[in-house]
């Protein structure tokens, strides 16, 4: 049994396999989707989230390329003009660096540029984070390189179902989309939801589409703000914070741009304080530009200032410092402590 468009599982697959599955099923339903990026085709993706493609569509639809990142994306921009909906993949988070001039002159610009005449519907997946005990270039989290660039999408999806559900709808999109994997999830296991994955990825049958947030847990206290990887350790500070005397509220923002302050204001206009948790660097990190627009909208329901969890302001530590300078829960919990609890 497959988790596929006309009839999604009840089996728990992992995570890299629902995304597999959605660009299987994407390449089925349009001839134009194409995948390619370094060692994706015959090996099937250093994660193997392409595993398959090659034996099943043809060298022609899913292939290998040179190591060379901007040659790649210059490619990729260079076949959306002439009617073709890339997927890209850059082997690890730093990998990408050397194609960020194709992505933020030209990737991002182009429809711009050209009045809306030219879209670029590329997807460019980026495995992120750390947790894997990955070396120096392979745990970097570079997502606030993308939010800054006006005119991508960022994406980055925390479930086994928005995996597939947000993938599908990254294709179909005619905006570019930096389509952010958190790498330590890729072996985490659930279902993919049926009515999710009738909608063909659009969001058509759930109202899940690019630029939704989603409420994991609800809770009265606070509001822990994360996406991605962090998502889980939210969720488990949560608990954890239950045994303490907190009742908090998880949002998953699943979307970074185009961002859901809808959700975000409503949460902590709800429960009068918020923590945003991300593993990136927290000086001028996406976490500042959150706790930003919260305190902007919220500033007459905050009980205390918006607190932020984060990676530290240094580049990557080796693999067995890692586990310092990720979030964690005791952190989150002591940002929680730091609310001004009156009563406690």
């Amino acid at each position: 049994m497959t988790a596929t468009l006309d009839g999604a599982t009840n089996t728990a697959i992992p995570l890299a396999k629902a995304l597999n599955q959605a660009l299987r099923d994407a390449m089925g339903a349009d001839d134009r989707v194409v995948v390619f990026g370094e060692d994706v085709g015959v090996l099937g993706g250093v994660f193997r989230v392409t595993d398959g493609l090659t034996r099943e569509f043809g060298e022609n639809r899913c292939f290998d390329t040179p190591l060379a990142e901007a040659g790649i994306m210059g490619t990729a921009i260079g076949m959306a003009m002439y009617g073709f909906r890339p997927v890209v993949e850059m082997q690890f988070d730093a990998f990408s660096y050397p194609a960020l001039e194709q992505i933020f002159s030209h990737l991002a610009k182009m429809r711009n540029r050209t009045r809306g005449q030219l879209p670029l519907p590329v997807v460019v997946r980026v495995p992120y984070g750390g947790g894997i005990g990955g070396v120096e270039h392979h745990s970097d989290s570079s997502e606030g390189y993308f939010v800054a660039t006006p005119g991508l999408h960022v994406v980055t999806p925390a479930t086994v179902s928005d995996a597939y559900t947000l993938l599908r709808a990254a294709i179909e999109s005619d905006d570019p989309v930096i389509f952010m994997e958190p790498k330590r999830l890729y072996w985490s296991k659930d279902t993919i939801d049926a009515l999710a994955a009738s909608g063909s990825g659009t969001g058509q049958a759930t109202g899940q589409r690019i630029g939704q947030a989603a409420v994991r847990r609800q809770g009265t206290d606070a509001t822990l703000i994360a996406y991605g990887p962090t998502v889980q350790t939210a969720l488990e500070a949560a608990e954890a914070g239950a045994a303490e005397g907190y009742d908090l509220e998880v949002v998953d923002l699943r979307s970074l741009v185009p961002f859901d302050d809808a959700t975000v204001t409503a949460s902590v206009r709800k429960t009068g304080r918020a923590v945003v948790i991300h593993e990136a660097v927290g000086f001028g990190g996406t976490g500042a530009e959150i706790a930003a627009r919260v305190s902007e909208r919220c500033f007459h329901w905050l009980e205390a200032p918006v607190r932020r969890v984060t990676g530290f302001d240094i580049p990557y530590p080796p693999p067995k410092l890692e586990r310092h300078h990720l979030p964690s829960v005791d952190r989150i919990l002591d940002a929680v402590a730091s609310l001004q609890w009156e009563d406690r």
